[in-house]
């Protein structure tokens, strides 16, 4: 019997997988809250593209997908894939049901972020806004200046210590909007108190009630992610996997459900036709280790 046990614990040491893990010897999950995720996002540093993790990750305790900038850290409320953008819902944005101070917006200029098609409306400027400008350039726009009229009837304006229904001149609708040289949409040089940013009127052009709020971004994938890598990335999203990659090198791996992770996808582990490496995170060898201790001990009672 002590021979036998020898044996099965040879096997143990000599066929256990080689230990290559994701950096924070995480699994990568399809899923933050309730956003799909998929490349280039991530669950954390491992997971999606290397060039997104910095920016984008989903916190642990509230389970929420977030976009850090040197400004501030921000809820990603949607992301279409299709288009290539995202949304983020800023903290302290005002809407027609809570207005109040904002600090400066920004994004950082290394990150694969830019500002999309939003409609910026900054709330109790001075006057004339006509005379508010962003490196010389007028920014308000005066053909749509009922978007004004419409969000000022919100009974929340008090919050910016306005009075109800305050003259529509000291609001101007910024779009299309930029940011200045530091990446940000500074306040305080435009004197402004705070801001909105309408992403759809949903139909309802004088209804700020019904109007959809946040800040449209577009993302680029960037070098990292080559024609070779989509492909890669495709074929293991549809085995079941989710895309990541391997620290230091950064190098593309497919992290599979049951805990170990490939270099193409994951239908392919027992297909041997297919040249691929297989190696597993240290919580899966666990798992493996305490199953052989069970067997072990089983054949010693037997």
């Amino acid at each position: 019997m002590a021979i036998l046990f020898s044996f099965f614990t040879f096997l143990l040491l000599s066929l256990s997988p080689p230990q290559r893990t994701l950096a924070g010897d995480q699994s990568c999950r399809p899923t933050c809250g309730s956003l799909k995720l998929k490349y280039p996002f991530g669950s954390g540093c491992g997971c999606g593209s290397p060039r997104f993790h910095p920016y984008v990750t989903c916190e642990p305790t509230s389970n929420q997908l977030t976009l850090t900038t040197h400004t501030g850290s921000y809820p990603i409320t949607s992301i279409s894939y299709a288009t290539s953008t995202l949304t983020i819902t800023p903290p302290y944005m005002s809407t027609c049901n809570s207005m109040q101070q904002s600090p400066n917006l920004g994004l950082d200029w290394t990150s694969p972020f830019q500002l999309g098609p939003s409609t910026f409306l900054l709330l109790s400027c001075p006057s004339p806004t006509c005379s508010l400008a962003i490196n010389g350039s007028p920014v308000c726009d005066s053909s749509s200046s009922h978007l004004c009229d419409s969000i000022y009837t919100c009974p929340s304006v008090t919050g910016l210590v306005l009075p109800m229904f305050p003259p529509s001149n000291s609001c101007c609708v910024y779009s299309p909007a930029n940011f200045n040289s530091k990446g940000e949409l500074d306040l305080r040089s435009l004197k402004c108190e705070g801001y909105t940013s309408i992403v759809s009127l949903q139909d309802y052009p004088t209804d700020p009630n019904q109007w959809q709020y946040g800040v449209l971004l577009k993302y680029e994938k960037g070098a990292f992610d080559s024609y070779d890598i989509d492909n890669k990335c495709n074929a293991c999203e549809e085995s079941g996997g989710v895309c990541g990659y391997a620290p230091p090198g950064n190098s593309f791996i497919c992290a599979c459900d049951i805990g170990y992770n490939t270099t193409t996808q994951c239908r392919n582990f027992f297909n041997n036709d297919q040249e691929q490496e297989i190696f597993w995170s240290s919580a899966s060898l666990q798992i493996w280790k305490k199953w052989f201790w069970i067997l072990a001990g089983l054949i010693l009672i037997i």
